[in-house]
């Protein structure tokens, strides 16, 4: 196996930045959806000059951004081949591993009496909501009950996830922490299966006031097998996770792990980190262009936020030297001009570069999107563990 190219790797998810249907997009109701081409289209200008030289919009047409003549790396799509479009499936099959069988939702019915009943006895408190519902909505319309009663907020999304809300002041963050453990004992029954249990801490004491916090936590089922990180990990190499990196693998396969306020925090984090001379994976998520954008159906928003990403962007590039490699992609699209405020099944962008290659240009489309997991375990000579999949583009990037 040839000599370890890249000292360090930057795999950085733009949670849901789709760029257009994937090729079985009609099988999940999303054709014609389109993340990155719709943000463009509902806004005047956009100003994203450092993925412009890395190819964005030569991967993707951009109304207000011209594709660059010679851009600085490789771009290219890649298809997901698990079954479903969320946080989970995404991100772990980016590390090699296949779902088959997609997280159960309860986004019609709210959970099933028989879980409301047993989630009451265990934590003590009476539910309230049981729906899905947006985050700030919920809070509108029950948080001054749960602030003078005691009672728990619970609810689900278009997602697989149980969320409960606490108030920091009044119901207490360590109980609220407490009672999500519960709910994700509960909730790896086979049917009640969330991917997520979500804390959803608060503060404010009156409608229109509530603010959620960055105490937010997740609480994911385990990867079903063991991922590039867990490879990484066993070989003696650093895996750092910046975001809910961690929470999605639940600690496996990482070994230093950074929360982040937001986008912005998790990019000044990684910068941070690109000053430090570590050896092997930085894998960051950044949330924020999913949670409060996508979902909630604001591309205007989306478009900011990918600006200040941008901004943030061109400086890590400026610290990012010849032994470092870089890719941009992301998890599953969240198109905020379709229909409902669920996920769509997206191809999504792969972007790579290092201040060492002498190439640039279009990458060949994959059919999964392990081949980043596949391409870091070339790198890093790691065998990719037994039961994933994915092949290597690292012979295509040079």
């Amino acid at each position: 196996m040839a000599e370890e190219r890249y000292r360090r790797v930057f795999l950085i998810v733009v949670d849901s930045l789709g760029v257009g249907g994937a090729k079985d997009a009609a099988d999940y109701g999303d054709l014609g959806s389109d993340t990155l081409g719709h943000i463009s289209d509902c806004v005047e200008q956009f100003s994203i000059p450092n993925l412009q030289r890395l190819g964005m919009a030569n991967l993707h047409p951009l109304r207000q951004v011209e594709p660059a003549q010679r851009p600085i790396g490789y771009y290219g799509r890649m298809n997901e081949r698990s079954r479903g479009k969320d946080t989970m499936t995404g991100h772990w099959e980016l590390m090699g591993l296949k779902t088959e069988k997609p997280f159960i939702t309860f986004t019609e019915t709210g959970f099933p009496p028989e879980l409301i009943e047993e989630l009451e006895k265990r934590t003590g408190h009476k539910v309230i909501g049981n729906k899905s519902a947006s985050g700030t909505e919920i809070l509108d319309e029950l948080a001054e009950e749960e602030i003078a009663t005691g009672h728990m907020i619970v609810y689900t999304s278009a997602d697989s996830v149980l969320q409960i809300c606490g108030n920091e002041e009044t119901f207490d963050l360590a109980e609220l922490y407490r009672c999500c453990e519960i709910a994700r004992e509960l909730t790896m029954r086979d049917e009640w299966k969330v991917g997520r249990v979500i804390a959803r801490p608060y503060v404010g004491k009156k409608r229109g006031e509530f603010k959620r916090t960055s105490n937010r936590h997740d609480y994911a089922v385990p990867p079903f097998g063991k991922t590039v990180l867990d490879a990484l990990k066993e070989k003696g190499l650093d895996v750092i996770s910046v975001g809910k990196i961690n929470d999605i693998f639940s600690g496996c396969g990482i070994t230093e792990a950074f929360h982040s306020d937001s986008s912005v925090h998790g990019m000044e984090q990684t910068i941070e980190q690109a000053k430090r001379d570590f050896h092997g994976l930085c894998f960051v998520n950044l949330v924020d262009f999913d949670a409060l954008w996508g979902h909630r159906r604001n591309p205007q928003g989306y478009a900011k936020e990918l600006e200040r990403f941008d901004k943030k962007l061109g400086e890590l590039l400026e610290l990012l030297g010849d032994e470092d490699l870089l890719l941009i992609t992301a998890d599953h699209g969240n198109d905020p001009t379709y229909k409902g405020t669920d996920h769509t099944r997206e191809q999504v962008p792969l972007l790579a570069y290092s201040k060492s290659m002498v190439g640039f240009g279009d990458l060949p489309q994959t059919d999964t999107f392990a081949a980043v997991g596949a391409t870091i375990a070339e790198n890093f000579q790691c065998g990719m563990p037994e039961g994933t999949i994915g092949e290597s583009i690292l012979d295509e990037i040079k």
